[in-house]
C-alpha cells in the first residue's frame, strides 16, 4: 500500500479509501489510485476488505443485454444460486455498448458494497486489457473467454458441439456445410465458425463463404433468402436456434423440406427446439449450470480463492432436422 501511496503522491489513508470505495475521496486523486494500483499490480485481499467493512451478502452483476436468451436464464440462475446461499444480487445494466460504459459500471462498483461480481459482457467490451478498469479488492468472474489477468473467466467449449454438429452433417453424405454465423463482434460466433472452417477443411470440403446475422430469426430468415438466390446447400450450421427458426421458414417459404432437401443444425438447444415447424436438432448449451458455475467461482474468490478460467462442455442434441443428403438433381450443392 505503501508502494502504491508514494506513486500515486497521496497518503496511505487515501489509497485505503480508495481501495475499499470509501467516498471522500477526489475524483483526481482517486484516478491516480488506480493508475498506480494497476501499474504496480496491487489488488487487495478481499477477505481483508470483507473484514474491514463486513460482509455485504450481494453479487453484483453487469450486463449489456438480456435480449440473447442465454444472458435472461443464466441471469437467472444465478439468481437463484445466490438466494440458496444467502446472497442477493445487485443489477448494472448498461446503456451503452462501449469500453466506456464497462469501465463506468466497474468503477461503480468498486464503490457499492457487494462481495463480488459476476460480468456477462459481450467480448468485444472488454477484449483490450489494457483499457479496462477493474475494481479494486472486488473478486470479478467474467462469463466469457480468459481475456482479463486476474479474473476467474467461464465459457461454454463452442468447439466440441460445433465439431459434433459438422461432423454428423458429413457423416449422412453432405459435400459440404454452409453456415449463418453470428454477429461479427461475438467471440462465441467467431469461435463457432473457426471450427466449422477447421472440420471442413481437415475433411478436404468446400469451405463456402458464410452469411451472418444478428442472432434474431428474422435475420436468419433474411440471409437465408439470400444464400437461396445464390446456390442450394444442403446441410446448414446456424450459430443459434433463433437464427435456426428464421432459416427454416425461408426454406419452407422456397418449396424445400427439412430434412428431404436441406438438413438444419442450431446452437444453443432451447425448449422451443421441440417445437420447431421441423424439431431442431442443436448444439446444447447449459446456461443454468454456468449461472450456478459462475456463483460458486464468485464465492470461492471471496473465500479467499485463486482466480481461474475453466469450461463447460457442449454436446450434439439430435432430432428430425438433419437426413441424408439428397439424391443428385433433386438439390443441388454449388
Amino acid at each position: 500500500m505503501g508502494d502504491v501511496a508514494r506513486l500515486a503522491g497521496v497518503s496511505s489513508q487515501t489509497v485505503s479509501r480508495v481501495s475499499n470505495g470509501e467516498p471522500n475521496v477526489t475524483e483526481e486523486k482517486r484516478e491516480r489510485v488506480r493508475a498506480a494500483m494497476a501499474e504496480l499490480g496491487y489488488r487487495p485481499n478481499s477477505a481483508a476488505r470483507a473484514m474491514r467493512r463486513g460482509a455485504f451478502n450481494t453479487i453484483g452483476v453487469i450486463y449489456h443485454s438480456l435480449h440473447p436468451v442465454g444472458n435472461h436464464r443464466t441471469l437467472e440462475a444465478i439468481s437463484e444460486a445466490a438466494a440458496a446461499q444467502g446472497y442477493a444480487t445487485t443489477l448494472l445494466p448498461l446503456d451503452a455498448s462501449s469500453q466506456t460504459a464497462a469501465n463506468g459500471a466497474f468503477t461503480r462498483l468498486s464503490e457499492m458494497t457487494v462481495d463480488a461480481a459476476i460480468v456477462i459482457l459481450p467480448s468485444h467490451f472488454i477484449e483490450d486489457t489494457r483499457r479496462t478498469e477493474l475494481p479494486v479488492g472486488v473478486p470479478i468472474v467474467v462469463l466469457g473467454p480468459p481475456l482479463i489477468d486476474g479474473a476467474t473467466s467461464l465459457d461454454f467449449d463452442n468447439s466440441v458441439g460445433t465439431r459434433e454438429a459438422i461432423e454428423h452433417l458429413l457423416s449422412l453424405g453432405h459435400q459440404t456445410v454452409h453456415h449463418i454465423a453470428g454477429p461479427a463482434e461475438s467471440f462465441s460466433a467467431n469461435s463457432r465458425e473457426q471450427v466449422w472452417r477447421e472440420v471442413l477443411q481437415e475433411n478436404s470440403r468446400r469451405i463456402p463463404e458464410p452469411t451472418r446475422g444478428d442472432w434474431s430469426p428474422n435475420s436468419g430468415y433474411l440471409v437465408t433468402k439470400e444464400l437461396l438466390e445464390r446456390e442450394r446447400p444442403t446441410a446448414l450450421f446456424v450459430a443459434n436456434d433463433q437464427m435456426a427458426l428464421g432459416a427454416q421458414r425461408a426454406l419452407l417459404e422456397a418449396g424445400l423440406t427439412i430434412p428431404g432437401n436441406v438438413s438444419i443444425i442450431g446452437f444453443d438447444n432451447l425448449d422451443e427446439a421441440v417445437a420447431f415447424p421441423t424439431p431442431l436438432s442443436s448444439v446444447a448449451q447449459d446456461w443454468e449450470v454456468l449461472g450456478r458455475d459462475a456463483l460458486d467461482a464468485a464465492l470461492e474468490e471471496i473465500g479467499g480463492g485463486s482466480a481461474r478460467s475453466f469450461t463447460i462442455p457442449t454436446r450434439l442434441i439430435l432430432r428430425d432436422s438433419t437426413g441424408p443428403a439428397p439424391s443428385p438433381g433433386s438439390a443441388s450443392d454449388l
